[in-house]
């Protein structure tokens, strides 16, 4: 599993872990059951903490991300589409949130900023061949 932590970031390491393993379920790269590292072999890969790992894990399985099977590890839990979609829609309105609160700051009217976001959404289907 790749991930990579920044002590630079400004995010506890426990966060960028979390971060990286959820974008990886719901963009489909880690699939429902599959087993996750354990937290132990995790830690020493990512040369932290087992505490750091512990917390990360738990707050993935307290979000719904994983499941933990006593003496079997971690695994990813079952996703419905409308629960991947919400997940999704959440990020985006949050990450549309922040460039729209740059746009004000650069003093971009609404339209600028929709024929932007336009802009941006064309090239995004472009690149992934739709």
């Amino acid at each position: 599993m790749n991930i990579y932590l920044s002590n630079a970031s400004g995010k506890a390491l426990y966060e960028q872990i979390y971060d990286r393993i959820r974008t990886m379920i719901l963009d489909g790269t880690l699939k429902a059951g599959q087993p996750l590292p354990t937290i132990r072999g995790l830690a020493k890969d990512l040369r932290i903490s087992v505490i750091t790992t512990s917390r990360a894990y738990a707050d993935l399985e307290r979000d719904g991300y994983i499941y933990s099977v006593v003496g079997k590890g971690s695994f990813v839990s079952e996703r419905n589409a409308d629960f991947v979609r919400d997940k999704n829609l959440e990020e985006m309105r949050s990450n549309l949130a922040a460039a729209a609160e740059l746009a004000a700051r650069c003093g971009m009217s609404a339209e600028e900023f929709l024929k932007q976001a336009e802009r941006a959404f064309g090239a995004d289907k472009n690149n992934s061949g739709q």
